[in-house]
Order: structure tokens, then sequence, then C-alpha cells
């Protein structure tokens, strides 16, 4: 098309023109949920970010090879090298095999990206099925001196690899600071120093998930995967790697580590990070009250919220803002959002009926052509909207007959409006959709009230029937002091 397209370069700290190394080609690798709970909010914003980024090479003409993993192993609680995995916890508390757990709230995570439109990646790895890749880069790394095995686990040497290379240069996070920043934890007595990083680790009698190893029965360190599988699938150099902020120190930084260990070179030349989203300006978190599910949005059945919001009303709304800037959540902040989605739709659906004129007093080439500048300048979604919104106002006016268009420019105008809402900013109509299934979540809520009131009557065979008969379609009920709360399987 002529143009170029230029991203924020976190490892430069600034804006560079996207070259891929094999053109037309482009190789992206992002960082997947780690899957022992069901999606959140703050699983939208990475996901419907480089979904747009997805969309807009291909529209570009870039055949993108785009690698989006699944974490269902090694991610301990603490996000560094002690407590439990976070999956294999999940499945203790709820007696149900790791991988079971693995596998619904893997097809949940799905279901809410379907939802939220975002095509799926072109390859989606998880890390139990490369165990063998990540011993493989686990046994090059120790050949080049880069780590050292203790008791069976396997440690990253930060301070051998900073006498030759850089650790830190994507965080900015130096050595020396490391060094003076971090202290010892219980149970890391094995490490040289407390800010060396596991690669692999001997599992506990009591750890679930364990593979053989040359060195240990254990597991991989969590920011192995992300290195092995982006090596296996586009080579020891691509593009671009994406991911939120907040894995930018220590997981990014580690990944970086392990990959210029293990090749002598840095992997991705592009660091691309969405920033995070906060409601009612603080950081979401269970502790605080604040967390969100997807299909509480969906539904309406968080107690922050005031109604149920369609996926495209929370696609829009993250749209709204630029990647790069925090993202503050707020039902009035959601409810503007619904209101500029509608009025896209709207105008979506006039543009095909506007009545032709013989001359045309509005330059239909700017919306194409104003949104292609934003995208371009480091995918400006914020700025595009407001192209969007200005023609939004351009179509009623030809419509009121204030403005006029001719037969040629209306089809033009219909299908780069359609070009770049539909298929570029995955917006589509989900209304119909989204009202099944606000009546879905209508009908359950009532039979489950049906189902207190037969509990207080101790009519408890009603009770278990209803229970069970929406456990046979997939509904989880659990009963709690204010009621129950439901989820989707």
């Amino acid at each position: 098309m002529g143009t170029t397209l230029q991203l924020y370069n976190t490892l430069s700290r600034k804006k560079e023109n996207f070259e891929p190394l094999n053109p037309p080609h482009a190789g992206m690798y992002v960082c997947g949920p780690t899957v022992y709970g069901d999606p959140h909010l703050g699983h939208a914003r990475p996901a419907v970010t480089f979904d747009l980024l997805f969309r807009y090479l291909a529209h570009l003409g870039y055949r993108v090879r785009y690698v989006r993993n699944i974490t269902d192993v090694g991610h301990l609680e603490n996000d560094a090298d002690a407590g439990e995995d976070k999956i294999a916890k999940k499945a203790r508390l709820e007696q149900l095999e790791p991988m079971e757990i693995a596998q619904r709230y893997t097809n949940s995570y799905h279901d809410a990206m379907r939802r939220l439109n975002v095509l799926p990646p072109s390859i989606e790895p998880r890390a139990s099925g490369h165990i063998m890749e990540q011993i493989a880069l686990v046994r090059e790394i120790l050949k080049r001196g880069f780590a050292y095995e203790v008791n069976g686990s396997i440690y990253f040497d930060v301070e051998a690899y900073s006498k030759k290379y850089t650790y830190g240069k994507l965080s900015g996070r130096t050595l020396s600071d490391l060094m003076a920043n971090t202290r010892a934890l219980d149970g890391q007595d094995d490490k040289r120093n407390p800010f060396d990083f596991a690669l692999w680790k001997k599992a506990s009698p009591e750890h679930i998930m364990r593979w053989e190893s040359p060195w240990s029965v254990g597991f991989p360190g969590w920011h192995l995967e992300c290195s092995a599988m982006s090596t296996k699938y586009l080579g020891e150099t691509f593009d671009i790697h994406g991911g939120g902020l907040d894995l930018m120190f220590p997981h990014h930084e580690c990944e970086i580590a392990q990959s210029v260990a293990a090749c002598g070179h840095d992997a991705a030349r592009m660091w691309v990070h969405n920033n995070m989203i906060t409601i009612n300006g603080q950081k979401m978190g269970k502790s605080l009250g604040n967390f969100i599910t997807l299909e509480e949005l969906f539904t309406g059945t968080h107690r922050l919220l005031t109604q149920a919001y369609s996926p495209m009303a929370v696609r829009f709304f993250i749209l709204q803002a630029h990647y790069r800037s925090t993202l503050d959540f707020s039902n009035e902040a959601l409810q503007a959002a619904e209101k500029g989605l509608q009025r896209l739709l709207a105008a979506k659906k006039t543009l095909p009926h506007l009545k032709p004129a013989d001359k045309s007093t509005l330059d239909v080439s700017s919306l194409a052509a104003g949104c292609r500048a934003a995208l371009n300048d480091d995918l400006n979604t914020a700025v595009a909207l407001a192209v969007i919104a200005e023609w939004i106002k351009n179509i009623n006016a030809v419509k009121a007959g204030t403005d006029a268009l001719t037969a040629a420019d209306i089809e033009q105008l219909n299908a780069d409006f359609t070009l770049i809402t539909s298929d570029i900013l995955g917006i589509k109509d989900d209304s119909q959709a989204t009202d099944q299934k606000n009546l879905s979540a209508d009908l359950i809520n009532l039979l489950l009230n049906l189902r207190q009131q037969a509990k207080s009557s101790k009519d408890f065979a009603t009770s278990d029937k209803i229970r069970n008969e929406l456990a046979a379609l997939g509904v989880t009920v659990k009963d709690s002091k204010e009621g129950f709360e439901w989820s989707l399987r």
C-alpha cells in the first residue's frame, strides 16, 4: 500500500519502521494466558491489541505467522522460583487432574476470544507439549556456561551472563540494581545469587506435574517455555515479540537472556507491550474486590457492574485508547463505549441505503487515508476511531440531505468503512448473540432463584434436580452466604 508501519520498540524506547526479515513474511510471538482461572478483563487487552496487529499486518500484505502460547505448567505462585504451580494448586483444591484444569480454562479462554472476535493464532503451542524442546534449551545454556546445577535443579547464572552480555536492557534494570534490591527468599538457598532464575526445577514429592530430565524428575521454569517455543516455530530470529507490560520484568527480560545465552544473539527484533487496565483508578486484584471476569462483564453479574456489556462494547472500549496508555475501566466508560459502538453500527447500516447525488460535497478518500495514517503511527486506534466518528457525522449529514455523495462515492465509502471497522478493527454487530446470551443468563438466574426457594422450603429433591440439570448443561453453581454464584464451563 506504499505506507510504512511504525511500532514503538520497547527495547529501543522509540518508534521504529517495521521491516521484517523476509518480506512479505512476518513472525510474531505473543505470550498467551496461564490457564488456571476464568479469563478476565486483563486478558482482553493484549488479546485485542495483538489481534489488531495481526489483522493490520495481513491487510498490509504480509503473510503472518502468529504464535500465541498457552502456559499450562511451570508458572509458580509468586511468578519466580518458589511456591506451588498455579495449575497444580487449582487441581488439588478441586480434586481434578491438572490437565483437566488446564483444558477447562483453555476452553473458557477460547470462548471469550471468539466472542471478542479475536482471530485464532496461526499456532497455539502448550508448554506441556514442548518439554523436550525446553530440556534441549537448558542443555545448550549449560554447555555455554550460563547456568549451573544444584541438587537436580538448573539455575540461570545472571552474573556470568552479564560479564559478556547486557542483562536488563529491556526493562532498564542493571545488575548492580538487582544486587542491591533483590533479597534471598526462603527455600531458594540453592541459588548462587537471589536474582538467578530457574530453568529446571527438581520436583518435590508432592508436586503433581513432573517429567524426566538429565538432572532430575522435575518441571521447567516459567520463562523457559517462550524461548523454546518461539525458536521452534519462528526460528532463532523473528520480527515481533509481544505481551502485557506486566511481563516485561522478569518474564521477558529472562526470555532475552535465555535466547542470547543459547544462540549468541537476540531472538526478537522488536518488543511491543500493551499497558495495563485499571478499574476506577485502581489496579485490578481479587483482594481489592474489583477483579472482573469476562463472563461477569458479558452477563453483568459482578457487583461493580450496573448492566451487562456485549463483547463488542468491550472491544470498542479497548480500542478507544492507544495500546501503550493506561486504560481505566468504569461503568461510565463502558456505557460511553457502548453508545459509540451503536453509532458506528447504525452508520454502517445506513451507508448502503444513502440516496446518491449527481455531485459529491465530501472527499471519501479521507476516511481510508486518515485511518491508515493513524494505524501506521504505532497502531493509534484512538485517532482512527476519531476519524471514523467524524465520518459517522458525515454519513448522517448525507442522510439528512445537508451533504451529498455520488453513487460511486457511496460504494467506495461503504467498502472502506467495512474494511476498516470489520476486517481491521474487528468490530461486528453482535447484538443478536448478546440478546440470546442475556436471555440465557436471566433464565439461569431464574432457575437458581427457584432452587433457593426449594432449599428454603426443604424441598431438597427439587433443589438437587435443578443443580444437576444445570451442571449437565455446563453451568457450575457455587452456594455462598449471599445466595449463589454461577459460571459457564
